[in-house]
């Protein structure tokens, strides 16, 4: 499988050009709200999984046309790989498009993980919950993970870096949707001192089937109690297709084995007419590569797990 993946369309980040280091679904959380599934392996252990000269190989395939960032995220937790640092490096030696890095942020307490990342442009971390016993439920972290820990390794982290630092809350329906629940995440997210917070609900089908998103309403409402005010970012608007990048059926399932998408999502990302990317998709259905989820008012795919 490719480690390199889009560009992905991304309302905060314009076309992200994602790098996935470690295995899929190998995370330090197992968050009900995932929308690529159950972590099949659960650990705080970091270690290397990749070396670096193929991916760097599939970066500069991916260069033309520029994408906006290119982003460590995908399948797992980024900061579980070691040596980041000299990722940055050298991916700074090659291009130089700015370098974000979408994390949990459950590793930030570490103050290895700290310094390996303060060469990034951009870091954007998640902060899920208010307390530890709605942080247990929603992010299922490892035992080795506390709540108290997770939150000063994110007030830790803001401290020593020079980038830019925003902050991503994703909200559930029914557990964290409530003004006393927000209030308290807020109350961190002031300690914190983000230069942006974002609200985010799970718009994509979730791990746990009973996970509901919160209306766009009520984000927009609950996005005041926050200082500074926060910004909506779900429900993702699709920007045109760029023409000429050209596609095959590869293309479509390493972004789909990365996140569910809908077939605009798909478009905008490949720069495909959106009624080309619907014949791909289907013949893709027929093989048995890919599966559609009907999930609110959209359609989601997702690349068929292998049995």
């Amino acid at each position: 499988m490719n480690h390199v993946f889009g560009p992905v369309p991304s309302r905060r980040l314009g076309r992200s050009l994602g790098v996935d280091l470690v295995p899929f679904k190998t995370c330090t959380y197992d968050c009900i709200y995932c929308q690529l599934g159950p972590t099949t392996v659960k650990t705080a252990e970091r270690q290397q999984f990749l070396s670096r000269d193929a991916v760097l190989e599939e970066i500069r395939r991916k260069l033309e046309p520029r994408p906006d960032y290119i982003t460590f995220s995908g399948s797992g937790e980024p900061t579980l790989h070691t040596g980041l640092d000299e990722w940055i490096e050298a991916i700074r030696s090659i291009t130089d498009v700015p370098i974000a890095v979408l994390t949990n942020g459950s590793l930030l307490w570490q103050p290895q993980v700290r310094r390996e990342l303060l060469q990034a442009d951009l870091v954007v971390p998640s902060l899920d919950a208010g307390d530890a016993e709605t942080f247990r439920g929603v992010n299922r972290p490892c035992d080795a993970i506390s709540f108290e820990q997770m939150v000063d390794g994110l007030i830790a982290f803001r401290e020593e870096f020079t980038g830019r630092y925003w902050l991503e809350v994703l909200l559930l329906s029914g557990y964290t949707s409530d003004e006393p629940a927000v209030e308290k995440i807020a109350a961190h997210a002031k300690r914190i001192r983000p230069e942006r917070i974002q609200l985010n609900t799970a718009t994509r089908p979730p791990a746990d089937s009973l996970v509901e998103p919160v209306p766009h309403e009520q984000l927009v409402e609950l996005a005041g109690l926050f200082e500074p005010a926060a910004e909506v970012i779900a429900d993702f608007d699709h920007p045109a297709p760029d023409a000429g990048l050209g596609v095959n059926n590869e293309d479509i399932l390493t972004l789909l084995r990365r996140r569910p998408c809908t077939h605009p999502d798909v478009a905008a990302a490949l720069g495909l007419h959106r009624n080309e990317v619907l014949k791909c998709l289907d013949t893709l259905i027929d093989r048995g590569l890919v599966t559609r989820t009907p999930r609110s008012t959209a359609i989601y795919y997702r690349a068929a797990q292998p049995e």
